[in-house]
């Protein structure tokens, strides 16, 4: 199974700022046992845009669709055999990162 696992930040509290050597020996783990597709960390929501293209002229909007304490930080795609492996991962993920973690799975 697929899941997308969001880094969850939070502009009142920030998680460390000093976890990259961590998250990257986390990632490498990952990498080695085969659960890795995919990671990327996100730049702050002021640089977010909004693009809506649902009527008659496309509307940009900057800024980040909905203004929270609480912003997606980066993304993972890992590749895993079962819900259980997922939220063990995501439980050493958060730990690794110093932030919130959410699980979702693909359809």
């Amino acid at each position: 199974m697929r899941v997308l696992v969001s880094v969850i930040d939070d502009k009142v509290d920030p998680g460390s700022t000093d976890r990259l050597p961590v998250i990257s020996e986390f990632n490498e783990r990952l990498i080695a046992d085969g659960y890795w597709v995919f990671a990327g960390g996100l730049t702050d929501t002021d640089d977010a845009a909004v693009v809506d293209n649902r009527g008659e002229q496309p509307v940009f909007t900057d800024g980040p669709f909905v203004e929270s304490k609480e912003y997606l930080a980066g993304v993972w795609v890992w590749e895993v055999p079962d819900l259980e492996t997922a939220r063990r991962l995501a439980t050493e993920a958060s730990k690794a990162c110093d932030r919130k973690i959410e699980l979702r799975p693909f359809q």
